[in-house]
C-alpha cells in the first residue's frame, strides 16, 4: 500500500477498497480480452456499478502487498454479479470481501440494455 491509500495512522482508508475492486474488475475483464473502451466504441454500451456490499475483516496497512480478486458469481441479461476479495500477501489473509453488481447500459442514454452475447459467451467459458 502507498501513502495515498492510508490515513494518518497508516491504515488503508475503507473507501479505497472500492477503488481496488474496480481496478481488479477491469484487469479481470482485460484478461478475458474484454476492453471497456473498445466495447463502448464497438457496441455503444458500457458497464456501470449498480450495487455494492462490502465487509471489512482486517485492516490493510502502509507497505502491505494486496492481491485483489474478481470472480463471476452470476450473469443475467443486463447485469453481472461478481464476488471480490482483498487478500494480504504473502499468506492470503482475507482483509475485505464484497459483492458488486454491474449493469450494462447504453453509453449515450445510460438506460439499461442487454449485455452483448459475445461478452456473455466469453464470461461463460
Amino acid at each position: 500500500m502507498y501513502w495515498e491509500d492510508t490515513d494518518a495512522g497508516g491504515i488503508v482508508f475503507y473507501a479505497n477498497y472500492l477503488k481496488f475492486f474496480e481496478r481488479a474488475r477491469t484487469e479481470w475483464l482485460r484478461s478475458l480480452g474484454i476492453e471497456q473502451r473498445r466495447l463502448r466504441e464497438t457496441t455503444g454500451g458500457m458497464f456501470i456499478v449498480a450495487d455494492t456490499a462490502l465487509r471489512y475483516l482486517q485492516p490493510a496497512r502502509l507497505d502491505d502487498e494486496l492481491l485483489v480478486t474478481a470472480a463471476l458469481q452470476e450473469a443475467g441479461r443486463a447485469t453481472l454479479t461478481l464476488s471480490q476479495q482483498a487478500l494480504r500477501q504473502p499468506g492470503g489473509e482475507l482483509l475485505a470481501e464484497g459483492t458488486i453488481r454491474i449493469g450494462w447500459v447504453d453509453a449515450s442514454t445510460l438506460r439499461p440494455a442487454r449485455i452483448p452475447s459475445m461478452i456473455l459467451e466469453t464470461l461463460n467459458r
